[in-house]
């Protein structure tokens, strides 16, 4: 509004300003060329009866051809500036006076995350927040955006995120799970020292430039997130566990019992065949919980469906089951000669991914491609010029990892590499949701969204709890089984009517992972379900007898 404010003060200020040069123009002009001299209200009175047509007076009409030509001109400047006042200064005033503006406090609110600022992270972990039923108010201090945010449902307050009160009494934070701050960086520790003057929840913030982690730190912030540094380290995993029997990011169900997802290599056991025909229950004793396939996660996937070098299998069972599961994914070439990576967008996101892939217990040797010369870079160039792509020996390469800025350029750079080497294992990052889709159809093996990942780290700071991946909407949730108590896992129809899978039952103290369609969950059941993010929110709602 304040914007409104200042442009109807410059109107007026230039309607006066002309109004008054027209007032002079007139009055010499009737003396000059009418021989009629007046008085200077009396020429103020005729530029305002034309400025707003209601006619002019005793003057008309004037006999020189000078009064003339300026009066039609003065008629037109009059029709320009009311026609003028209407989108400038009407419209905007009604659109004001219709909208709905944004609260500037919450009330009853408890047990709630406080987020300072809105980004496509903030985003991805009020998704989160939202399956899980936990309140959350974004606190926007423009008006204009905060409005925005407030139409669109979302709980928000227009404020300050740099106000003590803002904190205190328009948000609650001292009654709330935590704080979130999602600026800049500056602005992210300077909300992090204004939150912890008057209350003690958990503040988390995001730094952009690790180097400044520490200041955040020092400002009162418990926990510093670098999404785009976990991002690096998640695609080097990518690639090191493609050689290693080893497994990565597995997570713990209990006594012993882990859930892992397993990318599928081409020339590995498993690849290009069908989930029925792998035999891997028989095999190793593992379960597949689900899979995804270019992209899309299923969950079970159907005994049709075929398993190539773009599927990530999710496996459940015990630690020396998942081993061998694992075993069946990898290449004994690609093992023997993984052939080198080539890291193309030498950036914060890249140099993490070379620092962890050579850090990595069996390392493997990396060439960084950018198209800026800078320290760490070997070649310079696109990685969309075939040329270059030949200069890193594109040909004898096991995977190229994109780890460019812009999604337009990666998915570009995706169908180049691609249409280059078959066969090479594309890792590409995405910095939106919306691009994951777009990268693999363009050819990727497999892909990592910046806000999701941001999100994730997010939600599993706050909540304090683990996620088999940062990169996937996945979850492993453990839960009661309310009204499912007297039901087999056939007669609930668990799959068919919520999409996850009930992976195993922990039961007065033992864990049951070897379940069949006929087991029969009891009172007190504590059972591990996993599936999608929504899938997980629709088998909640059933327990709770939705």
């Amino acid at each position: 509004m304040s914007r409104w404010w200042r442009r109807t003060a410059l109107y007026l200020a230039g309607l006066f300003g002309i109004m008054l040069g027209y007032t002079v123009a007139y009055h010499y002009g009737m003396a000059a060329y009418e021989g009629e001299p007046g008085s200077w209200l009396h020429s103020l009175q005729i530029v305002v009866e034309t400025f707003t047509t209601t006619g002019f007076g005793s003057d008309a009409p004037w006999e020189s051809w000078q009064m003339n030509l300026l009066v039609v001109v003065m008629d037109l400047t009059g029709v320009f500036l009311i026609f003028l006042a209407l989108p400038v200064l009407v419209f905007p005033l009604f659109e004001e006076a219709l909208s709905t503006a944004a609260p500037t406090a919450v009330e009853d609110l408890s047990g709630h995350v406080v987020v300072a600022g809105y980004t496509p992270r903030v985003e991805a972990l009020i998704h989160e927040l939202e399956l899980r039923e936990i309140p959350f108010v974004v606190i926007e201090p423009d008006r204009d955006a905060a409005a925005d945010l407030y139409e669109q449902g979302i709980e928000v307050v227009h404020a300050d995120p740099e106000r003590v009160e803002t904190y205190v009494r328009d948000t609650h934070l001292d009654v709330a799970r935590a704080l979130v701050a999602d600026v800049d960086d500056a602005t992210n520790a300077s909300v992090a020292l204004t939150a912890t003057q008057e209350c003690d929840a958990q503040v988390i913030t995001f730094v952009e430039d690790p180097g400044l982690a520490e200041y955040h730190r020092l400002a009162g912030a418990d926990d510093v997130l670098s999404p785009r540094r976990l991002v690096g380290e998640s695609l080097a995993t990518k690639v090191t566990a493609g050689i290693s029997t080893e497994l990565d990011a597995a997570v713990e169900l209990g006594e012993g019992f882990d859930v892992v997802e397993l990318p599928v290599q081409a020339g590995s056991e498993l690849a290009d065949v069908r989930v029925a025909e792998s035999d891997i229950r028989e095999r190793t004793g593992a379960n597949i919980v689900g899979a995804w396939f270019r992209g899309e996660f299923v969950s079970p996937p159907s005994p049709d469906a075929y398993i190539d070098e773009q599927t990530i299998l999710l496996v459940a069972g015990h630690e020396e089951q998942l081993e061998r599961v694992k075993e069946l994914t990898l290449s004994e070439q690609r093992r023997r000669r993984p052939g080198h990576v080539i890291v193309a967008g030498y950036g914060m996101v890249g140099a993490t991914v070379r620092r962890a892939i050579e850090d990595a217990d069996q390392p493997i040797d990396t060439v960084s491609l950018d198209r800026e010369d800078r320290e760490g870079v070997d070649i310079v160039g696109d990685v969309t010029d075939v040329e270059a792509l030949e200069r890193a020996d594109i040909d004898s390469a096991g995977t190229v990892i994109l780890a460019l800025p812009d999604d337009t350029a990666t998915v570009f750079a995706t169908l180049v590499v691609r249409d280059c080497a078959p066969d090479v294992e594309i890792v590409a990052r995405a910095e939106t949701t919306e691009s994951v889709r777009k990268l693999y159809r363009a050819g990727a093996d497999y892909v990592l969204s910046l806000s999701v990942v941001s999100g994730r780290m997010l939600a599993a700071t706050i909540l304090q709890e683990d996620v088999i991946s940062f990169g996937q909407g996945i979850e492993v949730i453990r839960t009661g089984g309310g009204a499912l108590a007297g039901r087999t896992l056939r007669g609930a129809d668990v799959r068919a009517r919520t999409g996850c899978t009930v992976v195993a039952v922990e039961r007065d103290g033992e864990f049951i992972a070897d379940l069949d369609p006929d087991f029969t969950i009891r009172e007190g059941d504590e059972l591990i379900v996993a599936g999608t993010d929504d899938d997980v929110s629709a088998f909640v709602g059933l327990t709770d007898g939705g």
